[in-house]
């Protein structure tokens, strides 16, 4: 018993560190909005909902003292890790194939729409297009790192449901 409660801590500790890491990407993001003069398009908005989804779910998690409301809050963040997922992979897409979007994204009125965007729209707001290549960083396009820290979020996710779904309490 003893040793289950020491493997709930772990978890937990590190379901913060996941949510900090989360939230310190989106940091990143505004970084290059508003520092590298870097407008985020529709799918970009996207995937920042998708990291603080996984943040938000992460640090609730972190606050419960059973396996069962970590693992609820664990199966959520590796849903939102998904999502983003098909998002970032998508953006990937766009990227690779110029000409997509002609001028206007048809997401822009959607991801406009939610209320992120009327509540905080220094954050939440599209002021780019899907297509506009900016400078890789270490070889690797904006698109392709946030695909990569989704996939990174999302094995452990799942590797941890996986190898603790025994320990609902």
């Amino acid at each position: 018993m003893n040793n289950d409660n020491a493997m709930l801590r772990r978890e937990r500790s590190l379901l913060v560190l996941l949510g900090l890491i989360c939230v310190a990407l989106v940091g990143g993001a505004l970084y290059m909005q508003y520092g590298l003069h870097e407008d985020p398009c529709p799918l970009c908005i996207l995937q920042r909902y998708f990291f603080l989804l996984i943040a938000i779910f992460a640090f609730l998690g972190a606050r419960f003292n059973s396996w069962r409301g970590v693992r609820l809050l664990e199966v959520l963040a590796a849903i939102s890790a998904l999502a983003g997922i098909v998002t970032a992979a998508r953006h990937v897409y766009v990227l690779a194939n110029p000409g997509f979007s002609c001028g206007f994204d048809a997401l822009q009125p959607l991801v406009d729409s939610l209320p992120p965007a009327h509540w905080l729209p220094g954050v939440f707001k599209v002021a780019g297009l899907c297509e506009t290549a900016y400078p890789p960083i270490f070889g690797l396009s904006l698109p392709e790192w946030s695909l990569l820290a989704f996939f990174v979020a999302y094995v452990p996710l799942a590797l941890s449901l996986i190898r603790n779904r025994r320990r609902i309490a």
